[in-house]
């Protein structure tokens, strides 16, 4: 184990000792060997003793820590931690169940795995890089991953051409670093069916994330008519159709999402009357539609990707929320959601609070969401805790 050295300046090894995941590039006095970005480096203190191992990289986060502890970094290294994962889910019983064959395997800092992502739809691994230390070790983490899941797994599909942008230079595309051939794309979440697209979706080709959340508003959706923007692949359309809506109608501004739509309502509710998918602007079509629906969910793409894109995200949440507001009919629910990573949970909930409030409509908070147990928050890590929802009554 012989790996460059970092050294940071005096007193910023704090953030680590309370073992926080990631170095930023003002903490660096001096990088010994000039590391390459995604190499593994050891990191040390201004005394020049031992902190962390990690990645580097270029940016704002300079350092994402894999250890604390010395030890190397590799396939047994990767086996451990994957393994760890693999068990929690076995734990909260994800992992070979009749009603669910799709989990999130791994959620980077939440599973000790700064900077990867590993989904698993039925028999077919996901995995996605989201920094370069990541992409580089992608070859190891599959050989591990093959050897933690044994016969659960038939695939490895790696995709990361879209959080990786620089892959295109590396001669690295998406595709198959295992198995690949006749390759099911059918998976079951609580017992219904959908396409999980990992070749040309977006995400790993689903979002796992709202499966606790969409079970939640089934319970909510008997004899209402509901309202699904910001769709995409239709996962709140078929829960409200199962839940007993009257009427369904989901919209996105994709006509490729509205097809994955409509066909996982047909999965699952063949020839099914209650549903209608339009590929529109979800704000256009706020400000048309009639004020019948008494389901709204709201679950845009993230508004604020970035700390300096924040004050625009919040408007763009209030301007939505305001409009479904306004819409809904009395004794409605809305369920809304945020995704961005930078919106805190009272960023957020201010937001709606101004919507509710410029709508003039009376609101109540019922439940108040989060992201589910597969994609766990890191207790050191907070800012891995980046879904937030609230299902409201509107009066």
């Amino acid at each position: 184990m012989n790996f460059k050295k970092i050294i940071l300046k005096p007193g910023k090894e704090a953030s680590l000792q309370r073992f926080h995941p990631w170095i930023f590039s003002g903490a660096i006095a001096e990088a010994e060997g000039s590391p390459e970005e995604g190499e593994i480096v050891e990191v040390l203190n201004s005394k020049k003793e031992f902190v962390a191992i990690g990645h580097a990289q270029i940016g704002s986060i300079a350092i994402r820590v894999l250890t604390f502890e010395k030890e190397d970094i590799g396939t047994s290294f990767w086996e451990k931690r994957l393994n760890a994962a693999f068990e929690m889910r076995k734990a909260i019983g994800l992992v070979a169940g009749e009603q669910n064959n799709s989990y999130r395997l791994v959620h980077g800092e939440g599973d000790n795995l700064p900077g990867l992502i590993i989904d698993v739809y039925a028999k077919t691994a996901v995995m996605q890089a989201h920094s370069p230390g990541m992409h580089f070790a992608r070859i190891e983490i599959a050989e591990a991953l093959k050897n933690v899941m044994g016969n659960e797994l038939e695939n490895i599909y790696y995709k990361s051409e879209t959080t990786l942008p620089y892959m295109a230079d590396l001669g690295q595309e998406n595709g198959y670093l295992f198995g690949g051939k006749d390759v099911s794309t059918i998976a079951i979440e609580n017992g219904l069916k959908f396409h999980a697209d990992w070749l040309k979706g977006q995400k790993t080709g689903f979002f796992i994330d709202q499966r606790d959340n969409r079970a939640l508003l089934g319970h909510y959706s008997k004899g209402r008519k509901v309202l699904n923007m910001f769709c995409y692949t239709g996962g709140f359309s078929f829960y409200a159709l199962q839940g007993g809506a009257t009427t369904v109608h989901s919209v996105d501004s994709s006509a490729k999402a509205i097809e994955l739509t409509n066909k996982n309502v047909e999965l699952n509710f063949p020839n099914d009357p209650r549903h209608e998918s339009f590929a529109e602007d979800a704000f256009k079509f706020l400000d048309k539609m009639d004020d019948d629906y008494d389901l709204i969910i709201l679950d845009p793409p993230a508004f604020a990707k970035h700390k300096n894109v924040l004050r625009n995200a919040l408007q763009g949440y209030q301007k939505i929320n305001a409009r479904a507001f306004k819409k809904i009919k009395p004794g409605g629910i809305v369920f809304t959601f945020s995704c961005s990573q930078v919106v805190t949970k009272d960023n957020f909930r201010t937001a709606i609070f101004s919507a509710a409030a410029q709508a003039g409509r009376k609101v109540r908070i019922l439940n108040q969401l989060t992201q589910p147990a597969d994609h766990p928050i890191n207790i050191y890590h907070p800012e891995g805790e980046y879904l937030k929802g609230l299902v409201l009554y509107v009066e």
